[in-house]
C-alpha cells in the first residue's frame, strides 16, 4: 500500500524528515533513510527549512523515490510565486512524486540569507486549494492542463500548542476544505496541552500525527521555549537533560515516553531528528513503532 492508501485503511502512521544538505552530497542522506527503511510509512523532506538555503526538496524527494522510498515533498509558499509553485507541483507528479506537505514557510529573516526577499504570493489554504485544481486537471486561473491530472495526497501542518488555539482551528477547518487529508503537528512535549487540542477539535475529521522533535540539550529546550511559537518543553524534561550524562540516550529515552503516551490519542506520529537523523531506528525501537 503506499501513503494515501494506508491513511485511508486507518493504520496508525509513522514519519520521519530528512533535512538536505548544504551541497550536492546525498551519499549520507541516502544511507540514513535507509536506516528507516520498511520501519516508517514516509519521509518528509523539509523545503529550506528556517529558511536555510539547502538543496531543493524535490531533487531530493526524487532521490528517495528513485530508491524505493515513499517521500514527503515538503512545498512552502515562501520562495516562490504561484507560477512556480504549480510548475513544482506538477513537476513532482512527472517524477512520481505522489504526497505533498503544504506550509507557508518560515520567513526568511530566520535563516542564513537575511536579506533575500520574502515571496508569500499565496497562503498554505490557497496553496491547498491551488493542487486540488491541478489534480482536477486545471490551473490556478481555469486553463485545462495537458494529458492526465496530477493526483496527491495532501497533508498540511496544525500548531496544538498556540495561544490563542481558536485561529489554528479555523486554519484547519480551511485547509481540510481545501483538500488536506492529514496533519502533522509542532513539537509536543506537554500531554495536556496536546489533549487540551484535540477536545477542541473533535468536529474535524482527519488524522492527525503527533510531531516529536528530539531533546538535544537543556539549552534547546529552553531557546525553545523563548523562541519558538506554541512550544513549552515542561521543566522535568529540562531537568533531565541537564543532569544526564549522555544526551543522545536520554533524548531517545523522553521520545519514546512521548510516544508511548501520544500513541492512543491520534493517528500518527512524525518524528523529527533536526540532524539526529541516526538516531531515529533508536526512537522506533525504545517506542515499540
Amino acid at each position: 500500500m503506499n501513503f494515501k492508501e494506508k491513511l485511508q485503511s486507518g493504520k496508525f502512521l509513522v514519519t520521519s524528515e530528512i533535512g538536505p544538505p548544504k551541497g550536492i552530497e546525498t551519499k549520507t542522506l541516502l544511507e540514513d533513510a535507509e536506516l528507516i527503511r520498511n520501519r516508517v510509512d514516509a519521509i518528509n523532506v523539509t523545503d529550506l527549512q528556517s529558511s536555510v538555503m539547502r538543496l531543493g526538496s524535490l531533487a531530493v524527494s526524487s532521490l528517495l523515490k528513485q530508491k524505493g522510498f515513499e517521500p514527503i515533498f515538503q512545498l512552502t509558499c515562501r520562495d516562490r510565486n504561484r507560477l512556480a509553485l504549480q510548475s513544482d507541483i506538477l513537476s513532482a507528479a512527472a517524477l512520481g512524486i505522489e504526497n505533498l506537505l503544504i506550509l507557508t514557510g518560515d520567513h526568511t529573516t530566520s535563516g542564513d540569507h537575511p536579506e533575500a526577499k520574502p515571496v508569500f504570493d499565496l497562503d498554505s489554504v490557497q496553496l491547498l486549494q491551488v493542487a486540488g485544481k491541478l489534480q482536477e486537471g486545471f490551473d490556478m486561473n481555469g486553463n485545462k492542463l495537458e494529458g492526465a491530472a496530477p493526483k496527491f495526497c495532501m497533508g498540511a501542518v496544525v500548531n496544538p500548542g498556540a495561544d490563542p488555539l481558536e485561529p489554528q482551528i479555523i486554519k484547519m477547518e480551511k485547509k481540510i476544505e481545501a483538500g488536506a487529508e492529514f496533519f502533522q503537528t509542532q513539537a509536543i512535549y506537554d500531554i495536556k496541552t496536546f489533549e487540551n487540542f484535540l477536545s477542541k477539535i473533535k468536529h474535524l475529521k482527519t488524522t492527525i500525527l503527533g510531531g516529536i522533535v528530539l531533546l538535544k540539550s537543556a539549552g534547546m529546550a529552553r531557546y525553545m521555549n523563548k523562541n519558538v511559537a506554541g512550544v513549552f518543553v515542561p521543566d522535568d524534561f529540562i531537568k533531565e537533560m541537564e543532569e544526564t550524562k549522555d544526551k543522545a540516550a536520554k533524548s531517545v529515552e523522553i521520545a519514546a515516553r512521548l510516544i508511548k503516551e501520544l500513541k492512543p490519542m491520534c493517528q500518527g506520529i512524525h518524528i523529527m531528528p533536526i540532524g539526529w537523523d541516526k538516531k531515529v531506528p533508536l526512537v522506533l525501537d525504545a517506542s515499540a513503532l
